[in-house]
Protein backbone atom coordinates (compact mmCIF):
# COMPACT_ATOMS: atom_id res chain seq x y z
CA UNK A 1 0.00 0.00 0.00
CA UNK A 2 2.73 2.50 1.14
CA UNK A 3 4.90 1.69 -2.02
CA UNK A 4 2.17 3.80 -4.04
CA UNK A 5 2.67 7.20 -2.43
CA UNK A 6 4.58 9.69 -4.45
CA UNK A 7 8.56 10.06 -3.55
CA UNK A 8 7.75 13.83 -2.47
CA UNK A 9 5.14 12.69 0.11
CA UNK A 10 7.45 10.37 1.41
CA UNK A 11 10.33 12.99 1.97
CA UNK A 12 7.69 15.39 3.11
CA UNK A 13 6.70 12.97 5.68
CA UNK A 14 10.17 11.69 6.66
CA UNK A 15 10.06 13.60 10.33
CA UNK A 16 7.05 11.48 10.87
CA UNK A 17 8.29 8.03 12.84
CA UNK A 18 6.53 5.76 15.42
CA UNK A 19 10.24 5.48 17.34
CA UNK A 20 11.77 2.48 18.80
CA UNK A 21 10.74 3.88 22.02
CA UNK A 22 7.50 2.79 20.99
CA UNK A 23 8.36 -1.12 20.03
CA UNK A 24 7.37 -3.92 22.52
CA UNK A 25 10.07 -4.70 23.71
CA UNK A 26 10.82 -1.26 25.87
CA UNK A 27 7.96 -1.49 27.39
CA UNK A 28 8.37 -1.86 31.37
CA UNK A 29 6.84 -4.59 31.81
CA UNK A 30 8.38 -6.74 29.00
CA UNK A 31 11.70 -5.80 30.15
CA UNK A 32 13.76 -9.01 29.95
CA UNK A 33 15.67 -10.22 32.30
CA UNK A 34 18.51 -12.11 29.92
CA UNK A 35 18.76 -12.39 25.99
CA UNK A 36 18.20 -14.40 24.31
CA UNK A 37 21.15 -14.83 20.41
CA UNK A 38 18.64 -13.99 17.46
CA UNK A 39 20.27 -14.06 14.10
CA UNK A 40 19.26 -14.81 10.68
CA UNK A 41 21.24 -16.81 7.12
CA UNK A 42 19.28 -14.20 5.19
CA UNK A 43 20.70 -10.90 6.96
CA UNK A 44 22.95 -8.86 9.61
CA UNK A 45 21.69 -6.82 12.57
CA UNK A 46 21.17 -3.56 11.44
CA UNK A 47 22.00 -4.75 7.83
CA UNK A 48 19.59 -4.45 4.28
CA UNK A 49 16.87 -6.85 3.77
CA UNK A 50 17.09 -8.88 0.71
CA UNK A 51 14.28 -7.31 -1.41
CA UNK A 52 12.22 -11.38 -1.77
CA UNK A 53 11.11 -11.03 2.01
CA UNK A 54 9.05 -7.10 1.02
CA UNK A 55 7.19 -5.56 -1.10
CA UNK A 56 9.17 -5.51 -3.69
CA UNK A 57 9.96 -8.98 -3.76
CA UNK A 58 8.05 -12.08 -2.96
CA UNK A 59 7.05 -10.92 -0.06
CA UNK A 60 8.14 -14.38 2.30
CA UNK A 61 9.01 -13.61 5.33
CA UNK A 62 12.74 -14.24 6.43
CA UNK A 63 14.23 -17.25 8.26
CA UNK A 64 15.68 -16.48 11.61
CA UNK A 65 17.91 -18.53 14.32
CA UNK A 66 17.96 -18.46 17.55
CA UNK A 67 20.28 -19.60 20.64
CA UNK A 68 18.98 -21.82 23.61
CA UNK A 69 16.41 -20.00 25.63
CA UNK A 70 16.96 -20.01 29.86
CA UNK A 71 15.36 -22.66 32.06
CA UNK A 72 12.42 -22.75 32.36
CA UNK A 73 10.81 -21.24 29.20
CA UNK A 74 7.20 -22.78 28.67
CA UNK A 75 6.78 -21.12 24.98
CA UNK A 76 8.26 -18.55 22.87
CA UNK A 77 6.71 -15.56 20.75
CA UNK A 78 7.70 -13.56 18.06
CA UNK A 79 6.72 -9.76 17.31
CA UNK A 80 8.23 -7.95 14.20
CA UNK A 81 7.27 -4.22 13.77
CA UNK A 82 8.56 -1.09 11.65
CA UNK A 83 10.12 1.53 14.15
CA UNK A 84 9.82 4.26 11.68
CA UNK A 85 6.27 4.08 10.25
CA UNK A 86 4.66 7.21 9.85
CA UNK A 87 2.25 6.31 12.26
CA UNK A 88 1.77 6.87 16.02
CA UNK A 89 2.88 3.44 16.62
CA UNK A 90 5.02 0.84 14.94
CA UNK A 91 2.77 -1.02 11.77
CA UNK A 92 3.40 -4.79 13.11
CA UNK A 93 4.51 -7.32 9.84
CA UNK A 94 4.32 -10.32 12.30
CA UNK A 95 3.28 -12.18 15.20
CA UNK A 96 3.96 -15.89 16.13
CA UNK A 97 2.53 -17.15 19.02
CA UNK A 98 3.11 -20.49 21.02
CA UNK A 99 6.49 -21.57 19.39
CA UNK A 100 7.87 -24.40 20.93
CA UNK A 101 10.90 -23.84 23.77
CA UNK A 102 13.39 -26.62 21.60
CA UNK A 103 12.16 -25.03 17.96
CA UNK A 104 15.38 -23.35 17.48
CA UNK A 105 14.60 -21.75 13.98
CA UNK A 106 12.17 -20.68 11.79
CA UNK A 107 12.40 -21.66 8.05
CA UNK A 108 12.29 -18.88 5.34
CA UNK A 109 8.30 -18.17 4.79
CA UNK A 110 7.19 -20.03 7.55
CA UNK A 111 5.22 -16.88 8.86
CA UNK A 112 2.04 -17.62 6.76
CA UNK A 113 -1.68 -17.51 7.62
CA UNK A 114 -2.41 -20.55 9.20
CA UNK A 115 -5.85 -19.64 10.46
CA UNK A 116 -6.76 -21.08 13.83
CA UNK A 117 -2.59 -22.48 14.23
CA UNK A 118 -1.60 -25.84 15.74
CA UNK A 119 0.01 -26.46 19.36
CA UNK A 120 3.02 -27.75 18.15
CA UNK A 121 3.41 -25.07 15.14
CA UNK A 122 3.15 -21.98 17.14
CA UNK A 123 -0.33 -19.38 15.80
CA UNK A 124 0.42 -17.01 13.75
CA UNK A 125 -1.51 -13.82 14.50
CA UNK A 126 -2.38 -10.38 12.89
CA UNK A 127 -0.28 -7.63 11.04
CA UNK A 128 -1.78 -4.48 11.12
CA UNK A 129 -3.45 -4.97 7.93
CA UNK A 130 -5.04 -7.23 10.00
CA UNK A 131 -4.32 -10.14 8.05
CA UNK A 132 -2.31 -13.25 9.36
CA UNK A 133 1.14 -14.01 8.33
CA UNK A 134 3.83 -11.85 7.56
CA UNK A 135 3.43 -8.31 6.08
CA UNK A 136 6.12 -7.54 3.72
CA UNK A 137 8.11 -3.85 4.20
CA UNK A 138 6.79 -1.63 1.74
CA UNK A 139 7.96 1.87 3.28
CA UNK A 140 7.33 5.31 1.40
CA UNK A 141 9.33 6.10 -1.11
CA UNK A 142 11.50 9.51 -0.34
CA UNK A 143 11.31 8.28 3.54
CA UNK A 144 14.62 6.95 4.15
CA UNK A 145 15.60 4.04 6.09
CA UNK A 146 12.99 2.28 8.31
CA UNK A 147 13.82 -0.33 10.79
CA UNK A 148 12.35 -3.71 10.83
CA UNK A 149 12.80 -4.77 14.68
CA UNK A 150 12.51 -8.96 15.23
CA UNK A 151 11.56 -9.77 18.90
CA UNK A 152 11.60 -12.78 20.25
CA UNK A 153 10.22 -13.35 24.05
CA UNK A 154 10.84 -16.51 25.53
CA UNK A 155 8.12 -16.99 28.27
CA UNK A 156 7.98 -18.80 31.76
CA UNK A 157 4.23 -20.40 31.28
CA UNK A 158 2.08 -21.45 28.20
CA UNK A 159 0.23 -18.24 28.33
CA UNK A 160 -3.58 -17.65 26.64
CA UNK A 161 -3.46 -14.83 23.98
CA UNK A 162 -7.20 -15.82 23.11
CA UNK A 163 -8.70 -15.46 20.26
CA UNK A 164 -7.71 -17.29 16.41
CA UNK A 165 -5.62 -14.68 15.36
CA UNK A 166 -3.96 -12.59 18.24
CA UNK A 167 -3.37 -9.14 17.97
CA UNK A 168 -0.58 -6.75 18.93
CA UNK A 169 -2.41 -5.48 22.30
CA UNK A 170 -3.76 -8.97 23.09
CA UNK A 171 -0.09 -10.47 22.56
CA UNK A 172 1.26 -7.35 24.72
CA UNK A 173 -1.15 -8.11 27.50
CA UNK A 174 -0.59 -11.85 27.90
CA UNK A 175 3.09 -11.65 28.22
CA UNK A 176 3.37 -9.33 30.77
CA UNK A 177 4.90 -10.82 34.02
CA UNK A 178 6.10 -13.44 31.92
CA UNK A 179 9.31 -12.58 29.84
CA UNK A 180 12.43 -14.79 31.09
CA UNK A 181 14.81 -13.61 27.78
CA UNK A 182 14.35 -11.64 24.91
CA UNK A 183 16.39 -11.45 21.58
CA UNK A 184 16.35 -8.74 19.26
CA UNK A 185 16.90 -8.37 15.39
CA UNK A 186 16.81 -5.27 13.17
CA UNK A 187 16.81 -5.37 9.26
CA UNK A 188 16.68 -2.52 7.45
CA UNK A 189 14.94 -1.15 4.18
CA UNK A 190 14.23 1.68 2.07
CA UNK A 191 13.54 2.83 -1.42
CA UNK A 192 15.08 4.87 -4.21
CA UNK A 193 16.89 6.62 -1.64
CA UNK A 194 19.44 5.77 1.20
CA UNK A 195 18.27 8.60 3.52
CA UNK A 196 19.46 8.75 6.90
CA UNK A 197 16.79 8.03 10.01
CA UNK A 198 16.22 11.30 11.85
CA UNK A 199 14.95 11.44 15.55
CA UNK A 200 12.71 9.31 16.28
CA UNK A 201 9.37 10.91 16.68
CA UNK A 202 10.00 13.88 15.37
CA UNK A 203 7.68 16.12 13.70
CA UNK A 204 8.78 17.45 10.19
CA UNK A 205 8.55 21.31 10.17
CA UNK A 206 5.91 22.87 8.23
Amino acid sequence: MLEHLPAWLGKAMSGWRAGVESIALVRPELTPPASLALSSPAFADMARLPERFTADGDGVSPPLVWGDPPEGTAMLALLVEDADAPTPQPLVHAILWNLPPNAGNLVEGAIAADGPGTPQGGDVGRNSYLGEGWLPPDPPRGHGEHRYVFQLFALDAPVEIGGTTPGRGAMVEAMAGHVLAAGVLTGTYSREEEAPVGPVGAVAPA
